[in-house]
């Protein structure tokens, strides 16, 4: 028998002593007659009595004694529980633990602080809870690995506690989080076959380099790592080596915790080819109609992301049409002689299900038709999984639901039979606003807007608006109804006013005074695409400023005889959007095409064609690259109107004979005949051509930013002395090659991008000259500011021509994107 020393047995009874319940002394049996709980402050006697394992009456003995003091120590109020006797009375003397009366963390940036108030909220650390001091020092523990997580081993968290009366205590967490340690090199060791630059090109994590503060890839986490351990074998598997293997990873760290050093040693094996691959089991389709799904082929290198993508193609396949369990199992058979492998694909597509109810949870505003009308997939039929897909997606674009959830439950007793629920979590679909905006081309801008997106609870779309600045006065209101029809037809009005000084506007120098009621009908063909038909009647009246409006404008005034356009007004417009997100796509294309006319009769009789392209492609996900175009043409239609003009210059007379002119008389009316005695100036004007008020125009924020807005292509004969007017054009081409970067900002509210615009405005197609496009390079910040959306832009005209209105800096407050 081994002989423990005296001193080392002492230690084990002092332990001993230290774990045995708080009793100030052994209790024997007796009948409790009474309880009392000393020492509460803030407790309430009642609330510790319903953890009491004891009650009146009972015996209570050594074991009882102690069963009680666990009881009221599970409970967390109290640091020391303490079991006496005083004759057949109980007496349990507690010391609370304090609460928390104020909880603060500071220099936290990496993690909000609203993240980590919510998980401390979790583990019961939080104002007004008890405090637990091991459950502060757990918080220090796993802020320090989420810390490590990130790379920043530099990582100091210092809680303090402050005492308070009452028993209360204050809690601080300071957080000095340093720098992230840095990825200095990285080593693959065994990858023979491939050079180690092209398997990392795909990482996330990977040597720093000059571009790692953007794409911040140079800061190691152990879920990065793990990660792209995950990639480096799917990257042999999908080239034939089926015997990869890692054999270890290595992760090393500098002294001074600054920089990080990862090692992988790995085995390749050699390339298999698939020497067959079949397809076996129920496969409820065709046999060949599955097969044609299947990517690879005998003779083919192996690949298991081909294999991948055949096994999801089948069970698609068959989830679309009923089959909603369907699985595809993979069996391979290696034949290392030879080094190939056979496939056995096995389809269990389990039985086909039927949608017995679709159920709607959560939209208190929305009546469920608004929801069942965007369904594409319906009761009583067969369950598909990709109209249930859609179905969520036509759901969230509405703009009605901050959330929306899908979840297939069985129907109890049957196996054959699916619940499809749809829990929404409606938003704030009606909007009051009342705003200020700022550009350098509106000035000031007031507006002030009522809508409501989801009228009533009906889907009906309600708008009324009121805006002025410095150049424009307007009023309007606008219905639409997107379901007039079971079938889809939309049916909207608009009716507005608008007064518009463009003499402020960059353009040529007169003002217009506009009205228009329209009707608007639009169909869906396709998921993505659609037809917009629109009629409507305005009027627009034109005011022109003596010595200030260029002459080809009075010209055209003059050719029509009078200055109101009236106009009945027709668009046909087919659009189609693939994009993946509203504000910050990245990736699909949208397009739009659209015919406006005049109708015969129109006081102008012509048209204009436009058509607009946005293209986004993800490079990778810290670049996405947008393309875009922005194209018009004009011309009237029918014959041109000619009209000869008399002009007997007007006089100016001293009809009190001071010297002084104080009279004018003017000559005779323009539209009288010249008679052949006068001394008139006979004129002959023409309307031809796009109507001067329908003109295109670029330069600016909106097309080819670095150059004022609306002041390229062509302009006036120089008037008075001073430089011609812009124009504009009627015909437009204007791009943007745009590089996005979604990762500069954690917040999808803002989006900062480099970008090339190119563009220009021509008077007619015949025109139209390559050389005289204007382009510019630049950066630009969009954002949805709190207090309204905000554009920003840098631009450096590099192909530009003399006379051209050069503006760099440029910005809008308050208006769209």
């Amino acid at each position: 028998m081994t002989r423990y020393p005296v001193r080392r047995l002492l230690a084990l009874a002092l332990a001993a002593s230290l774990s045995l319940p708080a009793m100030a002394q052994s209790v024997e049996p007796f009948t409790v007659r009474d309880i009392r709980i000393d020492g509460l402050q803030r407790i309430a006697a009642g609330t510790v009595f319903t953890y009491l394992p004891v009650e009146r009456g009972e015996t209570l003995d050594q074991a009882g004694a102690g069963e009680t003091i666990r009881a009221l120590y599970k409970t967390g109020f109290f640091e020391d529980v303490r079991v006496d006797r005083q004759g057949d009375i109980l007496v349990i003397t507690v010391q609370e633990r304090p609460a928390i009366n104020r909880l603060t963390l500071e220099g936290n940036k990496d993690i909000k602080t609203e993240d980590l108030t919510k998980g401390l909220a979790d583990i019961g650390l939080a104002e007004g809870e008890t405090f637990d001091r091991l459950a502060l020092d757990r918080v220090v523990q796993e802020l320090t690995r989420q810390y490590n997580n990130r790379g920043k081993y530099n990582v100091s968290i210092t809680p303090t506690v402050s005492q308070l009366d009452r028993n209360r205590v204050d809690v601080t967490i300071t957080v000095k989080e340093g720098k992230a340690a840095k990825i200095r090199h990285v080593n693959l060791i065994g990858t023979d076959t491939f050079a180690n630059e092209e398997i990392l090109d795909n990482w996330e994590s990977r040597e720093s380099s000059w571009l790692s503060w953007y794409r911040r890839d140079d800061q190691y986490s152990r879920e990065k790592l793990s990660g792209d351990m995950e990639k480096l074998n799917s990257w042999y598997l999908d080239r034939g080596y089926i015997d990869f293997n890692i054999d270890s990873t290595q992760v090393s760290i500098s002294p001074d915790k600054r920089d990080m050093y990862l090692t992988a040693s790995v085995t390749e094996g050699e390339v298999h080819t698939i020497s067959e691959i079949k397809v076996t089991g129920d496969t409820v389709l065709p046999q060949d109609q599955i097969e044609r799904l299947v990517i690879p082929q005998a003779g083919d290198t192996f690949s298991r992301v081909l294999l991948e993508l055949s096994s999801d193609s089948i069970t698609n396949t068959l989830s679309n049409i009923g089959y909603a369990f369907a699985r595809v199992n993979p069996v391979p058979t290696t034949n290392r002689e030879d080094r190939s492998v056979a496939i056995n694909l096995q389809v269990m597509p389990g039985p086909r299900v039927n949608v017995r109810r679709i159920v709607f949870k959560g939209n208190t505003r929305t009546s469920d038709e608004v929801l069942r009308r965007e369904m594409r997939q319906f009761e009583n039929a067969w369950f598909s999984q990709a109209a249930v897909d859609r179905s969520k997606i036509r759901l969230q674009r509405l703009g009605y639901f901050e959330t929306v959830e899908v979840e297939t439950t069985p129907v109890p007793g049957t196996a054959d039979q699916v619940d499809v629920v749809f829990n929404v979590k409606e938003t704030t679909s009606g909007s009051f606003v009342f705003g200020l905006g700022y550009s350098q081309l509106a000035g000031l801008t007031a507006s002030i807007q009522l809508s409501q997106n989801n009228f009533l609870g009906g889907g009906n779309r309600v708008s009324v608006e009121a805006q002025r600045s410095d150049y424009m006065q307007r009023y309007s209101f606008s219905y639409l109804n997107p379901f007039f029809t079971d079938e889809g037809l939309s049916l909207g009005y608009n009716l507005w006013w608008r007064e518009l000084d463009y003499s402020d506007f960059n353009t040529a120098q007169y003002n217009s005074t506009n009205a228009a009621a329209q009707a608007v009908l639009g169909l869906p063909i396709t998921e993505t695409s659609s037809i917009t038909m629109l009629f409507g009647i305005d009027s627009n009246q034109i005011q022109t400023y003596s010595g200030s409006t260029p002459q080809a404008i009075i010209d055209y005034i003059n050719a029509i005889g009078q200055n109101t356009f009236h106009a009945w007004r027709t668009e046909l417009g087919w659009a189609r959007d693939t994009r993946n997100d509203y504000f910050m796509p990245t990736r699909g294309m949208y397009q739009r095409v659209a015919l406006e006319t005049t109708l015969p009769g129109s006081t102008a009789e012509y048209y204009k064609l436009s058509y607009e392209f946005s293209k986004y492609w993800m490079l990778h996900p810290a670049f996405v690259l947008r393309t875009g175009l922005d194209l018009g043409f004009g011309d009237s239609y029918g014959d041109d109107v000619v009209r000869n003009l008399c002009y007997t210059p007007g006089t100016y007379v001293d009809s009190d004979g001071d010297g002084f002119v104080d009279t004018y008389v003017p000559g005779p009316d323009p539209s009288e005949p010249c008679l052949p005695t006068s001394p008139d100036y006979d004129k002959t004007v023409t309307a031809t051509g796009l109507p001067f008020f329908e003109n295109f125009y670029a330069g600016g924020t909106r097309s080819v930013r670095g150059f004022r807005d609306n002041t390229l292509g062509p302009r006036s004969e120089p008037i008075n002395g001073y430089i011609g007017q812009p124009m504009g054009g009627s015909l437009k081409t204007v791009g943007q090659v745009e590089m996005v970067f979604p990762r500069l900002f954690d917040s999808k509210a803002a989006r900062v991008s480099a970008f090339v615009d190119f563009g220009n405005v021509y008077d007619g197609w015949d025109n139209f000259d390559a050389n005289e496009l204007r382009a510019s390079a630049g950066v630009a910040l969009l954002w949805r500011a709190p207090v309204g959306p905000i554009s920003i832009s840098y631009a450096y005209p590099f192909k530009k021509k003399d006379g051209d209105e050069i503006e760099r800096l440029q910005f809008t407050f308050g208006g769209g994107f």
